[in-house]
């Protein structure tokens, strides 16, 4: 088995949590939705977590699962009855999310490229994988400038970390039993540019970048407020616009502007595969936290 990327202290024990464990139920979350405190330490390549304090515990963070987990539907039988349909060699990866707040408070999201096998045509913030060797701020910079295109200038940021995302793919046993398995590391990366400076250096990358757009805390909180495993918002803010401005990656390589629905980006996830674009559940769990710190 590849080294371990996410690593749990149980009972004072470091634990390599399985493929088909779900991390928030080893560290005590019971049947509700969470979030719960977790005790985090972010190491080189490496994320530790524990339900309490632990020697090098740097941070306390909210982790969060969607209601429709497969790691929490499949029960134990099951998984001894499918044991050769999953992973065996493989524990739980790590991912590291930017939520890149430019200074007139908006954030960058991009929208997944149809063709990508894992996730497609999903609107999140830039991220990915972090390599060993990495430390886990540059890693999600690195993802960021890979498909953005954007650098950030040394000393023109700032950055915290905001929470932790149990997330699987297929997201619902519905789809099919998961291939994928991450702990998501959220961090707020605050640039002291404008959203104009910033948008004026974005190259996305086309093998992975379909589209991109800035939401404000108006949209994003009613974003947030879609809980999915229900069809209606809650608490959704008064006079929403009917439509959000994006960019579209042409063929060419350029973008043009294309006006989209906002009703589109309150989709739910569905209960089959149906490609439909929309924002991930992650990603509406992060947008919560964002607003949760814009109000601090």
């Amino acid at each position: 088995m590849a080294a371990a990327r996410v690593l749990l202290i149980l009972a004072g024990r470091p634990v390599s949590p399985r493929f088909v464990q779900s991390v928030c139920r080893l560290l005590g979350a019971g049947p509700g939705l969470g979030p719960w405190p977790t005790h985090c330490g972010l190491k080189r390549g490496r994320l530790v977590l524990s339900d309490g304090p632990f020697p090098g515990a740097s941070t306390r963070l909210p982790l969060q699962r969607p209601p429709f987990c497969p790691f929490v539907a499949l029960d134990q039988q099951q998984l001894r009855a499918l044991g050769a349909e999953l992973p065996t060699n493989r524990g739980v990866d790590l991912g590291v999310a930017i939520m890149l707040q430019s200074s007139d408070q908006t954030v960058l999201l991009t929208r997944r490229t149809r063709t990508l096998s894992v996730s497609p045509n999903l609107w999140v913030p830039p991220g990915g994988h972090v390599e060993l060797d990495e430390e886990l701020l540059d890693g999600g910079l690195r993802e960021l400038w890979e498909e953005s295109g954007l650098q950030l200038p040394q000393g023109q940021f700032s950055w915290v970390p905001l929470g932790l995302w149990e997330s699987a793919y297929p997201p619902r046993l519905s789809w099919g039993l998961p291939k994928y398995h991450h702990i998501i590391l959220y961090l707020l990366v605050v640039s002291r540019e404008s959203q104009q400076q910033l948008q004026a250096r974005i190259q996305p990358n086309p093998s992975e970048v379909s589209a991109f757009m800035w939401l404000g805390p108006d949209v994003a909180a009613a974003v947030a407020a879609t809980e999915d495993g229900t069809e209606t918002p809650r608490h959704l803010p008064q006079e929403l616009p009917p439509s959000i401005l994006t960019a579209e990656l042409e063929e060419d390589g350029g973008a043009r502007p294309l006006a989209m629905p906002v009703s589109t980006l309150l989709r739910t996830t569905p209960t089959t595969d149906e490609g439909k674009e929309r924002v991930s559940s992650g990603t509406k769990f992060a947008l919560g936290l964002w607003l949760q710190h814009l109000r601090r």
